[in-house]
């Protein structure tokens, strides 16, 4: 943790005062040497925005330095840089309002780097332009990293998003810089099996209720992750082989207290239902894993994992052709949001599933 604020205090002071001592060119956003994953809105391709958690931006160079130049609505936005893939070693980029130049790195050695770029935060911070990399003059730009053929998109709450996942195990849940998507096991699963991966989340959502006037079911479809918002997205740009869905812990601490009449159980199990047909819709051919935990909707003795099976059972009746899996990351009574060791055991469970169920 000392050593991640450290960074972070750097990258902040890179961002206001790092300038290159030569001169210097710029990489443009919709220049063919950047990979890009995630939804991200290309409708101006000079500024794309990206408003999804772990929506991730890659690109080959041979160079001394590069810096990253964003422009951010809110300035409650938080970004992991990395170089040559370098997981560990996070440069963490705290974003201002407005459009700023950040620093990554300076005297890199001679050669070929990759610059990776990952947003930790959620749709509730606000969106970022993404306006493209700053390089030294002498520096090439490389053939952009090849995208994964494999495919996995993860539709859920917080626990998708990563709240809390960088905090202390005694620390409290809320602070933005603790939250971090690409250490959530969602995103941990698709580093082990090298997918493409996509995490549709927002903190609270539910299927039934949510801690806000929209569901899952209002939010999955949009472009755009800020809220909910009349944006569209076009399912038949980017089909996953995988489709999780963990949801229904949210709706497992509202539905007594602010739905009424309060939802019998066939009604939770209906509700669910209903949205793992929406998804199934749009990926037929796609494994759909349902999946529920690790808080405490599966605590012993919950009914929600009985909903999550009986719902997925009536899929399999209703698309005899279809392929399903259910898995459940257990309670530990832990009683916060999981942090990076339950996120990681997680995705081991989650890892195994999908390479025994798709011999990957």
């Amino acid at each position: 943790m000392k050593d991640m604020f450290a960074r972070s205090v750097l990258a902040l002071c890179a961002a206001l005062v790092c300038n290159f001592a030569a001169a210097e060119q710029l990489a443009a956003p919709n220049q063919k040497h950047f990979s890009y994953q995630g939804r991200i809105d290309f409708s101006e391709p000079a500024a794309p925005v990206l408003s999804w958690p772990a929506t991730r931006i890659d690109l080959r160079f041979a160079g001394s330095e590069v810096a990253v130049i964003l422009d951010d609505d809110s300035g409650n936005n938080f970004y992991s840089a990395f170089i040559n893939r370098d997981w560990d070693n996070p440069i963490v980029l705290d974003l201002l309002p407005g459009k700023h130049r950040y620093g990554v790195a300076e005297g890199l050695p001679e050669g070929e780097h990759q610059l990776t770029l990952v947003k930790r935060t959620e749709g509730e911070e606000g969106v970022t332009r993404f306006l493209g990399v700053a390089l030294n003059d002498e520096a090439k730009l490389l053939a952009p990293p090849a995208l994964p053929e494999r495919r996995i998109e993860i539709y859920g709450d917080s626990i998708t998003s990563g709240m809390g996942v960088m905090a202390p195990l005694r620390g409290e849940d809320g602070k933005l810089a603790d939250k971090n998507a690409f250490m959530s096991y969602g995103a941990m699963t698709a580093r082990a099996l090298n997918a493409d991966y996509r995490a549709i989340s927002q903190s609270g959502i539910g299927v039934m209720i949510s801690w806000f006037d929209f569901t899952m079911p209002d939010f999955y479809d949009q472009l755009t992750a800020d809220g909910d918002n009349d944006s569209q997205w076009d399912f038949s740009r980017w089909t996953p082989q995988v489709v999780v869905v963990n949801l229904m812990q949210n709706d497992s601490w509202l539905v007594e207290d602010r739905l009424d009449p309060v939802p019998s159980a066939e009604q939770r199990i209906a509700a669910y239902l209903e949205f793992l047909q929406s998804i199934h819709s749009k990926y037929p051919d796609a494994l759909m894993v349902t999946a529920l935990g690790s808080m405490d909707a599966t605590a012993e003795g919950s009914p929600w994992p009985g909903y999550i099976e009986q719902a997925t059972a009536q899929m399999r009746e209703l698309y005899p052709q279809g392929e399903f899996a259910t898995v459940f990351f257990p309670f530990t009574g832990y009683g916060q949001h999981p942090r990076v060791e339950h996120n990681r055991a997680n995705a081991e469970l989650l890892t195994d599933l999908i390479k025994q169920k798709m011999n990957w």
